[in-house]
């Protein structure tokens, strides 16, 4: 055997050998990656999970988007009797809270379902605001800040839609 020909054998048999392993590689990755038939998310194995979601803007889009993210994590059926929730509101977000804004009836209706509903303080006394333009049903928090750095620091997921 020339030694052209046996560089060619050498080739194609150290081809193989990557193409075995390739493939091999390969197979174990789809043995091991779930397929849509039967992941169905993270298991619910905890008693209890709390939630604090955290609106800073006066953008009807972003408030209608907070009101239904905590919709939605209340409907999760993994979370039914499960999920404490909080709505942290300063900064612009003082408009989903006042009495002339459109939103009363989405407000309220999170309030009935047991979402803690706390406004900051602070904002109210940067933007002048009095706390009987708000609504009356909401709850109070020196700073919203502090009440996000409180409730992290007690195991509170943290959510900014």
């Amino acid at each position: 055997m020339n030694s052209y020909s046996h560089d060619m054998k050498t080739i194609k048999i150290g081809l193989f050998g990557t193409l075995m392993l390739l493939s091999m590689s390969l197979a174990a990755q789809q043995k091991h990656k779930p397929s849509s038939d039967t992941f169905h998310g993270a298991q619910s194995t905890a008693k209890s999970y709390k939630v604090v979601y955290q609106l800073n803007s006066e953008d009807n889009q972003k408030i209608l988007a907070t009101f239904k993210n905590i919709g939605n994590a209340l409907d999760d059926p993994r979370l039914k009797g499960k999920l404490q929730v909080e709505l942290v509101v300063h900064s612009g977000g003082v408009a989903a809270f006042k009495k002339d804004s459109p939103y009363q009836q989405q407000v309220l209706a999170l309030k009935n379902r047991g979402v803690i509903l706390a406004q900051c303080e602070n904002t109210l006394k940067e933007r002048n605001i009095s706390k009987d333009e708000l609504f009356d049903f909401i709850s109070y928090v020196p700073s919203g800040n502090g009440e996000l750095i409180i409730r992290q620091q007690q195991g509170w997921a943290i959510i900014h839609p």
